[in-house]
């Protein structure tokens, strides 16, 4: 799959995929940045990617980021929608740092991934009632 991709600072590199069964690339740090403790931040990623038609984007920190660094994304994954490539359209991960010390981000660092994912647009059939049978409600099915 071609997609088309603007590096704001082009003496950073593009991303990679780390490995033949990667199915996320890495993400880096444009700047050097300190995240004060128990705050939201955002990490410009120095990308700007134009997400093909029929997929989105996510973004989330990388697997080791919260026990080295201490930083989560605060709800879970970030979504980048199909039309959001305009040139002021950076990539921003957005951190929420869960300890009581202040962390550093240093430029070039890897700090997040990105995967590309197959999405649908659904049409709505809005009905009167549902089928008669229930599973139970929310977190029935759990103990």
């Amino acid at each position: 799959m071609q997609v088309k991709i603007k590096r704001i600072d082009t003496s950073l590199p593009l991303p990679e995929y780390q490995t033949s069964g990667a199915v996320a690339f890495d993400l880096y740090s444009r700047q050097d940045l300190t995240i004060a403790p128990k705050t939201i931040a955002l990490i410009p990623t120095n990308l700007i990617v134009e997400t093909p038609v029929g997929y989105m984007l996510t973004v989330v920190t990388r697997s080791s980021t919260p026990k080295k660094k201490g930083l989560l994304v605060p709800h879970g994954i970030g979504i980048i929608d199909q039309d959001y490539h305009g040139e002021k359209d950076e990539i921003m991960l957005q951190v929420y740092n869960f300890t009581d010390q202040e962390v550093l981000i240093t430029r070039g660092e890897r700090v997040g991934q990105a995967a590309f994912v197959r999405v649908d647009r659904g049409e709505w059939q809005e009905v009167n009632e549902m089928k008669e049978t229930s599973r139970g409600g929310f977190g029935s099915t759990g103990s």
